[in-house]
């Protein structure tokens, strides 16, 4: 146990670490969050306020039947300081939660800096601190002497910094008409589903993928983006030539769909694909397939556009586009439980997109988790994980729980969802069944676990 006159450190003023320090605060305890902005500036933020929006101002879908939407309604359940102010500074945007980026930050800012248990340390830490509870949420572009440190730390060589992820696509919006499950040469288990195309069809998608436009890279970006061989974007190498992914994640060598006949069989010659394109099954449940080989730079509606050419995917559902970008995150899997405390300092939590989960609402959830956490092991009481049932606790088991040598970031999707007890085909009903599963089990776990009553958090005076 941690004596309750040593402050928590929490490092990094971003979302998470700003949720983090809230709810360290409001358990009553002392917390140091230190920012190293504007002392040492960042590539991507423009403001020294604390949980600046860096790229879009939405949280995304509101509604409840919508994975972002279902999370944002579990933080109000849990007192969110972060989705309280984006409420509060919400600007008309549809169905989606947007906000006045500078308001929010400001807000937010001024209500943490106001809270009598925080102090505000404008700061670059470098070093881990050897003692005493320390979150870590500094985020994608942690800065390079903290991030060898964790490197040095963790003695992992899965931090990237120019991250290359396949699309992730929801199975059910896979064609098993066209798609086939094999192994390479029928060894062991079938363990793939392997999307066949003819030359003609190889050679139309080669072309698009040609033709598709990309995406621009941030400055900061451009000076990392050295592609490595055995991590080419996909376009890149429909360009190398016109075999070039046929020799590489496109080889179709020793795959065959055994509803057409026997693999041995000569006579099948004629049967086999010019062209495969693998998905790899990318949870437990068999519910979200991730594209193997298919890092990419192509805008996302390109990615839309060119992708629905491969047989079987015509209408594919994405849960995740491709992305190659510069990034930090941990390999969460071999490091992390689902309480976000290190497997080998349980004193050491970590949080936000540095532990592998996408978008400002998985940010603010690892957020309210790792600082929840903190305040539990100060006050002497366990940790807590979520419910596998709630969008929460879904993605951090899916961040500590998933293969440690495919893992790779993932954003809020019912994908990562356990199966409803009872199959329902409609999309959107077995939306609204995640939805009342999900809230239900929170507060069933929130009465069990005898959490505190939602505190609203302080206002703030301009």
């Amino acid at each position: 146990m941690v004596t309750l006159s040593e402050p928590i450190q929490v490092i990094g003023g971003g979302l998470a670490g700003t949720e983090a320090a809230w709810q360290i605060a409001q358990a009553g305890l002392p917390v140091i969050l230190w920012e190293m902005r504007p002392l040492t500036p960042s590539p991507a933020h423009h403001s020294e306020e604390l949980a600046e929006l860096v790229c879009s101002n939405s949280f995304g879908a509101q509604a409840s039947d919508r994975a972002s939407g279902l999370l944002q309604e579990e933080l109000r359940r849990l007192g969110s300081v972060v989705i309280a102010k984006a409420d509060q500074h919400q600007v008309p945007a549809g169905a989606a939660l947007a906000v006045d980026r500078a308001l929010f930050s400001r807000d937010l800012t001024l209500t943490l800096e106001r809270h009598p248990l925080i102090q505000l340390r404008r700061q670059e830490v470098t070093q881990i601190p050897c003692a005493g509870l320390v979150v870590l949420t500094t985020g994608p572009l942690t800065s390079p002497a903290l991030a060898a440190q964790l490197q040095h730390f963790t003695g992992e060589a899965y931090m990237s910094f120019f991250d290359a992820a396949s699309p992730i696509v929801v199975g059910d919006s896979i064609d098993r008409s066209v798609a086939f499950m094999a192994s390479r040469y029928d060894r062991g288990e079938a363990a793939y589903l392997n999307c066949p195309m003819d030359r003609q069809q190889y050679q139309q998608f080669r072309a698009a993928l040609c033709q598709a436009e990309q995406a621009e890279l941030k400055e900061f970006e451009r000076e990392t983006a050295k592609f490595f061989e055995a991590c080419l974007p996909i376009e890149e190498m429909a360009r190398r030539g016109e075999d070039t992914m046929r020799y590489g994640p496109l080889k179709p060598v020793g795959l065959f769909d055994s509803r057409l006949g026997d693999f041995q069989d000569p006579a099948n010659r004629c049967h086999r694909p010019y062209a495969v394109v693998q998905l790899r099954q990318e949870d437990r449940h068999g519910q979200l397939w991730n594209m193997v080989g298919f890092q990419t730079n192509l805008r996302w509606g390109e990615q839309q556009r060119v992708f629905r050419l491969i047989p079987g995917l015509e209408k594919a559902e994405f849960v995740r586009m491709g992305v190659m970008h510069r990034n930090t995150f941990l390999n969460s899997p071999q490091l992390l439980a689902a309480t976000l405390q290190f497997k080998t300092r349980p004193h050491l939590l970590a949080a936000g997109q540095l532990v592998g989960t996408e978008g400002y609402g998985a940010a603010v959830a690892g957020g309210w988790l790792a600082g929840t956490n903190a305040a539990r092991l100060a006050l002497g009481q366990p940790p807590l994980s979520l419910p596998p049932t709630t969008m929460m606790g879904a993605l951090m088991h899916f961040i500590s729980a998933s293969e440690a040598k495919h893992f790779q970031p993932m954003p809020p999707n019912f994908g990562i969802f356990p199966p409803l007890e009872e199959k329902i085909r409609n999309k959107r009903q077995r939306y609204g069944g995640y939805r009342d599963r999900s809230l239900r089990d929170l507060q069933n776990w929130i009465v069990d676990h005898d959490l505190p009553p939602v505190r609203q958090p302080m206002a703030a005076v301009g």
